[in-house]
């Protein structure tokens, strides 16, 4: 059988003519291989064959896993809507030892948030002192820029490489030539880029220690990667740095982005000046209850993480065939470059109910495309070579 000849080779070996043989629950079969039986009704859903339609198109654009929250997860979730009148303190307590023990870290090393957007701002705040810069590279994820904005910080962008990737030295001499304190904010892989910037890069800086400067490294796709170039910052905290704040979600690899569930990890003194700007550690009732479960379901990762290393491969093998320009991704989307208008692009794939992303100055002539499932997929490099032979691509 195809299918078990596919399991028996690296995943990124697999060419494009091979992946479009396949019927649809084939390609299902792909992600699925070795999962528990209780993900059958998810299997059943992804193999059925996609067609977009006005009420239910395919959604690239916002970066989220198409693929849903694991089985398990998802009855963990519901069961817990019967205790909805209850606030979730003993399975926050259970999820907040549960994350401090996969870290290694004491359980003050750790801080819940509603997602990372709530670890962003509590950590922009907690260090934010008077005349304190926030350096960022000019394209990357808005929402640090956002809220260092309303703390009425002065934000510095550095400008990027011709490659869009990090200007490392730029970004230290943000830092280094300016007399009052930082903040570096780094998004690890980079939305919207999906690259990453590697360890051997970041690592020195950070432990050279640069006076008055805080990192905020936000590490929100880590668990797509596969260039092992890349290495998270949680070791240095591990070792016991304190000039770092790993901001983490459970919204990307556990399909949880509706239920808010995140978390920041840091030296115990820079999380308790952040728990100074939450309301707590009160999350939903649901979202803690999946959380929990989706750590434990280990074949669930695995398969989502699959799925996105195949429908990535039948992205970038379309990129590659159209002669298209795109960028390594490290993460569940892709940032390829346009020859038409970016609007007209968009008004062209919502007519075929294909949703994809929006602008990102200063790359206007870039796109970022999400990485549906395998079977959305098929159906959005198809229209690919359609707007291509229609001069629209």
């Amino acid at each position: 059988m195809w299918l078990e000849k596919f399991d028996k080779q690296p995943l990124l070996s697999v060419n494009r003519r091979d992946l479009l043989k396949l019927s649809g629950s084939a390609i299902a079969g792909l992600a699925l291989s070795g999962i528990s039986t209780q993900a059958s009704a998810q299997e059943k859903s992804s193999s059925a064959a996609v067609t977009p339609t006005k009420d239910k198109p395919i959604r690239i654009n916002f970066n989220e896993n198409a693929l849903g929250m694991s089985p398990k997860a998802q009855d963990a979730a519901r069961s817990a809507v019967a205790k909805g009148n209850r606030y979730a303190k003993a399975e926050i307590d259970q999820l907040h030892q549960k994350i401090a023990t996969d870290y290694q870290l004491d359980k003050k090393s750790l801080l819940l948030t509603a997602g990372s957007s709530e670890g962003i701002r509590a950590a922009i705040e907690a260090c934010a002192a008077p005349n304190t810069q926030f350096v960022i590279p000019e394209l990357t994820y808005g929402d640090g820029e956002l809220f260092a904005n309303i703390a009425q910080m002065n934000v510095v962008k550095v400008p990027m490489k011709k490659d869009w990737s990090f200007d490392v030295e730029g970004l230290k001499t943000a830092v280094s030539s300016y007399s009052g304190p930082s903040i570096v904010y780094l998004v690890n892989p980079n939305n919207p880029t999906a690259t990453i910037t590697p360890a051997d890069l970041l690592e020195p800086w950070i432990n050279s220690k640069p006076a008055n400067t805080m990192f905020i490294v936000d590490e929100a796709y880590a668990e797509f990667v596969n260039d092992p170039r890349f290495r998270s910052v949680t070791a240095l905290i591990q070792q016991g740095a304190d000039n770092i704040i790993l901001l983490k979600t459970f919204s990307k690899i556990y399909a949880m982005a509706g239920m808010r569930v995140g978390y920041a990890v840091a030296a115990p003194a820079v999380i308790s000046k952040m728990a100074e700007r939450v309301a707590g550690e009160k999350l939903n009732y649901c979202g803690v209850c999946a959380a929990l479960v989706s750590m434990d379901d280990k074949p669930f990762i695995a398969y989502s993480k699959k799925s996105i290393d195949v429908s990535r491969q039948m992205m970038t093998d379309v990129l590659k065939e159209l002669k298209i320009d795109y960028l390594p991704s490290e993460g569940n989307f892709i940032f390829h470059h346009l020859s038409v208008p970016l609007e007209e692009y968009k008004k062209h794939m919502a007519e075929e109910h294909i949703l994809i992303g929006r602008a990102f100055p200063p790359a206007d002539s870039w796109c970022r495309v999400s990485l549906g499932t395998p079977q959305e997929m098929l159906v959005v490099v198809e229209t690919m070579r359609n707007m291509r032979a229609k001069g629209w691509l």
